[in-house]
């Protein structure tokens, strides 16, 4: 039954209407994934090493710090890591065990890059282990202990982007436990160190782990199997009607009917409302740059990147799946006679409301220098002026359809960050960094004048740019509503 779950994804992915751009984008997810297999691979012979010539225990200055190493883990997973997603509906009308169907959305979120790029440091530092004189059974106890706990933070992740019971707790205690070893108020490392610790020193507690790993899957099939329906999520829970009119965007005529539905989408759904939280954590991203926290970190090329991210955090996560969000209705939409610009101009504006707020949020980093807070204006000039213009046109290729109600639908893909995204944010991130290194050459006033020219530029040739990116819609109509679509 596996081969034909595994035969049915591979036809999906060959007759997708987008299969041109999916492959494209996994041969550039492959050359990422083997550079970063490649990092972790000499990291995890250098590890050993570098630790003992500095004085160091390897294994308990590893083990001190390994539960940092699971927090970046899961958070990295939650905000990047694609949740294993199927036409599951269809299959539940066939005589297919609904229990087959988890076991294998479950399988295929366990063989994961995500789950497979930790061998790359684990292996070569347990060799390093062996051979260096380490009790073998020790060391194996250890090591597969490793692997059960790392391979619970994808179910972890799993539980997490579907129940808020579990994800706000979790939240809480890694955040509070974090607060408490920054201020030496508690030092959790002395208690999850040991835990590590004691895998090693009596390896038969390696079972405690393992077992664990088969409690959580246990727990996660339980919890998608009782949810896996056809019915699943038709009864709505009734809640006090409210009224959202907005009649004060009124004036705004053809411009102000979009405004009313984008508002609407903002507060009413948790995936958009997502990235309005999302926006507000972008503007302390500057913190890394601009308190010297990071050494690496202070150069004039970093903290404009900082400038560009303080002030675009809307830009980004909002502007980057333009016209994704209406993927649910797009196809109505557009037999009706709507102009391209008024639907653009809506977006445009949110984004760069959004901007002007976080800029002015922002404000507080003039603590650290007036400097500090005109790299941050004339960051956000540019996103006004360019990547709010480059996200919409961007936007007319990347054909993600976004269901808005995956909250309630097992196997959702709720996610508010992916691989793509990044991928297609990298470009807009980059060009203010070379403008203002080349202005910096001859002066440091001239590379922000570049930078902040660049955008009120791209901010007065709007109108033309507009037009430009409505020709590239309406070329790309077509292909992006068969896209909306696909339902694989």
């Amino acid at each position: 039954m596996f081969r034909l779950f595994l035969m049915l994804e591979w036809k999906a992915f060959l007759r997708a209407s987008s299969f041109g751009a999916n492959l494209a984008i996994k041969i550039i997810l492959g050359i990422v994934a083997t550079v970063y297999a490649f990092l972790f691979l000499m990291m995890g012979f250098a590890i050993y090493p570098i630790l003992e010539d500095n004085g160091l225990d390897p294994l308990e200055t590893v083990n001190k710090y390994l539960f940092f190493y699971f927090v970046f883990d899961l958070a990295i997973r939650f905000f990047m890591q694609k949740l294993p997603t199927m036409n599951i509906k269809p299959l539940l009308i066939l005589p297919i065990k609904r229990n087959t169907v988890v076991h294998f959305a479950m399988g295929k979120s366990a063989i994961s890059f995500f789950n497979a790029i930790h061998l790359f440091w684990l292996l070569p530092f347990t060799v390093a282990m062996l051979v260096n004189g380490h009790p073998a059974m020790n060391v194996l106890g250890w090591h597969f202990a490793i692997v059960a706990l790392l391979l619970a933070d994808n179910f972890i992740n799993l539980l997490i982007n579907n129940k808020d019971a579990i994800f706000y707790p979790v939240v809480i205690l890694v955040l509070g436990a974090a607060i408490g070893w920054y201020y030496d108020w508690f030092d959790v490392t002395l208690y999850t160190g040991r835990a590590f610790a004691m895998f090693y020193e009596i390896p038969v507690t390696a079972l405690v782990a393992i077992g664990f790993l088969a409690v959580l899957y246990w727990f996660t099939f339980t919890y998608y199997l009782e949810r896996l329906h056809l019915d699943t999520g038709l009864a709505k829970r009734s809640d006090i009607a409210k009224t959202e009119n907005y009649t004060w965007l009124d004036r705004f005529g053809e411009l102000g009917v979009f405004l009313k539905n984008d508002i609407r989408l903002l507060r009413r759904n948790k995936r958009s409302r997502t990235t309005v939280f999302m926006s507000v954590l972008f503007v302390f991203y500057g913190l890394l740059f601009f308190t010297g926290a990071i050494d690496s970190y202070d150069s004039p090329g970093w903290q404009v990147f900082a400038g560009i991210f303080v002030t675009g955090g809307f830009l980004f996560t909002f502007g980057q799946f333009v016209p994704s969000w209406d993927s649910a209705y797009y196809p109505l939409m557009m037999s009706q006679n709507i102009k391209y610009k008024d639907y653009l101009a809506s977006k445009w504006w949110l984004m760069v409301i959004a901007t002007v707020i976080s800029t002015i949020m922002a404000s507080f980093y003039a603590i650290f220098g007036w400097h500090i807070y005109l790299l941050i204006v004339v960051g956000a000039i540019y996103n006004i002026g360019i990547n709010s213009s480059l996200v919409l046109l961007g936007g007319a290729f990347v054909k993600t359809p976004i269901d808005l109600t995956t909250s309630k639908q097992a196997f959702g893909d709720k996610q508010a960050f992916n691989v793509r995204t990044l991928l297609v944010t990298i470009p807009k991130l980059l060009g203010p960094i070379l403008l203002y290194v080349l202005g910096k050459l001859h002066s440091e006033e001239l590379g922000l004048a570049l930078v902040a020219g660049a955008g009120l530029l791209g901010f007065l040739f709007r109108n033309k740019i507009f037009g430009i990116i409505e020709g590239i819609y309406r070329s790309e109509k077509y292909k992006t509503i068969e896209a909306y679509k696909q339902k694989s």
